[in-house]
């Protein structure tokens, strides 16, 4: 399937019907419509069809989508038929939380090594990952066949670790340096910006407060 024709807003909204097809798989749901899917998550049927329409459909009139062959069909449109060997990048309190996510292990990716540089996180074990020296991180990915290598330094530090990972061949960063990365077009970067979300919520809760008082004033 050639993906490059589908916009970056679809198939950033499939992880989402991936997670619910996978709650209803656990359930023991073999159908679906795509009304009764769009009451679980509250977007319309009809945004449903279109998205799915891009890959070919899947469903059936009158009968509406089979709730297992779905999960892994999406599943595969993701990657997800396969596994993903992954290297986090830092050692401190960020990496290893994410280090600690039971859910990556469970969707295919396998977290194979972690590297920094502080000679008092290297050789200890974190959620059972060995904390390795950056030094290492040339023959540790050829070695263990890596294609992900999550970023979890500090952003004065994310650009020359990004250029390292790329220099030893990965071609997919998931960046949570809290910096945007200068790459390459044949690099796939996705950035998390935790701080940008909670900024994105603040703006929106002071939002609502000002309407609620608005609206307590006889404003709204």
């Amino acid at each position: 399937m050639d993906k490059s024709d589908i916009s970056k807003t679809v198939i950033s909204r499939l992880p989402r019907y991936f997670r619910y097809l996978g709650d209803l798989k656990d359930k023991g749901t073999e159908r679906i419509s795509s009304g009764e899917l769009s009451q679980l998550m509250n977007v319309t049927a009809s945004q449903i069809r279109q998205d799915l329409n891009n890959f070919g459909g899947f469903g059936q009139q009158g009968y509406g989508y089979n709730v297992d062959y779905l999960y892994t069909e999406i599943g595969k449109i993701l990657g997800l038929d396969k596994p993903h060997n992954l290297i986090i990048c830092g050692a401190g309190s960020l990496g290893t939380a994410l280090a600690g996510n039971p859910d990556f292990i469970n969707r295919g990716f396998k977290i194979k090594g972690m590297f920094d540089v502080d000679p008092v996180k290297i050789g200890k074990f974190l959620h059972g990952i060995e904390v390795h020296a950056n030094s290492e991180m040339d023959e540790f990915i050829k070695e263990n066949d890596i294609d992900i290598a999550v970023i979890a330094v500090p952003k004065e530090a994310a650009q020359s670790v990004a250029d390292r990972v790329l220099e030893y061949g990965i071609r997919a960063v998931w960046n949570f340096s809290n910096t945007d990365l200068d790459m390459p077009e044949n690099v796939i970067v996705e950035n998390v910006h935790l701080l940008d979300s909670l900024m994105r919520l603040s703006c929106d809760a002071v939002g609502y407060k000002n309407k609620s008082k608005g609206k307590a004033n006889g404003k709204g």
